[in-house]
């Protein structure tokens, strides 16, 4: 098993270990570009190979809040991104409450398009009472958010690595190198930084995930500090 692997290893031994009365709601958190998505998967799968119990995987970004929506900040400005592009009372009231201690355990995993432009008519589902649900997205710990996460890991990786890996994503729908770079050095990363000097989610996250280097990433265990 090579190094990637001894950490999603490591981490599902970690999901596995918290008990709850409800299903267990993990967050998986990070910045733009830093490998959530990929980390959630390979997560889902590591705990799928070692439970018989219902693993539910959850894209965050499903809840974004229409395009058309956002006018509480200017367009394309940082304080839009942070604060005007999730919709977390969805993700509280459609996802964790329902999960979380008293709830129905009927809950809905997606409610938008990922371009944020189509509203979603999504399922309602039922979640074993012992389910696993795993969530990717960026800001999870936010003030409305995180008292419902039962498990918070952290993906971390520098602003150079944020801008490097977000253009060579985003340019084919960003309309180029050029644009996508305008548009992190103007919105992304600001808004990034809002939250990680807001919130400070790598100090109150009890996992994190050095994840500069994807093929060997690096795990800090925060649980005993």
């Amino acid at each position: 098993m090579g190094q990637r692997g001894d950490v999603m290893a490591a981490l599902a031994t970690a999901v596995l270990e918290v008990e709850r009365p409800h299903p267990v709601r993990v967050a998986i958190d990070g910045c733009s570009a830093a490998g959530k998505t990929t980390l959630g998967d390979e997560l889902a799968e590591a705990v799928r190979g070692r439970t018989a119990r219902e693993v539910i995987r959850v894209g965050i970004d499903h809840f974004k809040r229409a395009v058309a929506a956002r006018t509480r900040f200017p367009t394309d400005s940082p304080e839009s991104y942070y604060l005007d592009s999730w919709d977390n009372d969805a993700i509280r009231d459609e996802l964790l409450l329902p999960l979380g201690p008293g709830g129905t355990r009927r809950y809905r995993s997606e409610l938008m398009d990922l371009a944020a432009v189509t509203m979603l008519d999504g399922p309602i589902r039922s979640a074993d009472r012992d389910a696993i649900m795993i969530a990717d997205g960026c800001f999870l710990q936010r003030r409305e958010l995180d008292e419902h996460w039962d498990l918070r890991i952290f993906v971390d990786i520098s602003f150079d690595d944020v801008l490097r890996r977000g253009i060579a994503r985003d340019q084919a729908w960003m309309a180029g190198p050029e644009e996508a770079e305008r548009r992190y050095r103007t919105e992304y990363l600001p808004g990034e930084r809002l939250y990680l000097d807001d919130v400070r989610p790598s100090e109150r996250a009890q996992l994190v995930v050095d994840n500069r280097d994807f093929a060997a990433p690096r795990l800090v265990d925060q649980r005993r500090r």
